[in-house]
């Protein structure tokens, strides 16, 4: 090894040091979604990027989305797929398509992903032992002048099932959860990934929420990244229309976590390589973080 090669990978361990020593013994959940999920390549570094962190002492959860996945086996079943307001509207036969993805083919292979890299992964739904209770999704949410108003099973997150979690985490295993919930009175729901993996940290006092997007972050009307923003800073964005579309739900999901609780939020880009150690154990960081005002 060269010895300028050998200086930079000492550099970079050292940089790292304290931030490994911060969060270790804390808890962090990052949500898995966007290109992230679809390049193999990025499928890979994600997957060691959480190993590193279990092996190091930091508490992970992972929650996955995979829309484009259910989107494609729709397809191929010639099914339509219908949206409000970016919500996938679920019929019956639909919820059953988005389990089979979600609990089967998505879940399991970033369990096996994470298996073949050393770490201890569980796969869950929220169905599995009440993870995640759910409730319809108010219709008061939604835009009244949209075409299609019933979104059948779709839903929000009622409570978190965090006993299931802490034994998990106690055993040394990373929990790998499907956004699917299920309702009191038995029937599955098709829940947003953003907002699980919010109710999540919120619900186990996290120490970060991690929210894998396809784009650098939040940025100004100008295009510059924006590195660090606080509650105020974000309502006057979403107020002159800076932050809209799909980030618009992001940034609510990051405001409700570090409204409970959550030591910080950061929505950064699943597209960069190694893009979760990047944030956690540099100095630079590589999204948007999110803290509160008292911070």
């Amino acid at each position: 090894m060269e010895r300028a090669t050998a200086h930079n990978i000492a550099r970079v361990l050292n940089e790292a040091l304290p931030y490994i020593q911060r969060f270790a013994g804390k808890t962090i959940v990052v949500k898995f979604g966007g290109n992230a999920m679809i390049d193999e390549n990025l499928k890979k570094c994600f997957a060691s990027n959480i190993a590193l962190m279990n092996q190091v002492g930091i508490h992970t959860v992972v929650v996955h989305g995979g829309g484009p996945q259910i989107g494609q086996l729709l397809n191929q079943l010639g099914m339509e797929s219908r949206f409000v307001q970016g919500m996938r509207v679920t019929d019956s036969e639909t919820m059953d398509v988005v389990e089979m993805v979600l609990g089967a083919q998505v879940n399991k292979s970033i369990v096996a992903l994470l298996s073949q890299v050393g770490g201890k992964a569980v796969g869950l739904t929220g169905k599995d032992g009440g993870l995640l209770r759910a409730r319809p999704l108010q219709l008061e949410q939604i835009d009244p002048e949209a075409d299609f108003m019933d979104l059948g099973q779709v839903g929000e997150v009622e409570s978190v099932n965090v006993e299931i979690l802490q034994t998990l985490k106690q055993g040394g295993f990373i929990p790998v959860i499907a956004p699917v919930g299920v309702g009191e009175d038995g029937r599955s729901y098709n829940i947003n990934a953003d907002l699980v993996a919010s109710a999540v940290a919120s619900a186990l006092g996290a120490e970060k929420l991690l929210l894998l997007t396809d784009t650098s972050g939040i940025l100004n009307s100008d295009g510059t990244l924006l590195t660090g923003l606080v509650p105020d800073e974000i309502n006057k964005l979403v107020k002159d229309g800076t932050i809209y579309g799909g980030m618009l739900p992001k940034v609510r999901c990051a405001l409700e976590a570090i409204g409970s609780g959550v030591n910080s939020a950061t929505v950064l880009d699943g597209r960069v390589e190694n893009s979760v150690l990047l944030e956690l154990f540099t100095d630079s960081g590589v999204g948007t973080q999110i803290v509160s005002e008292q911070q």
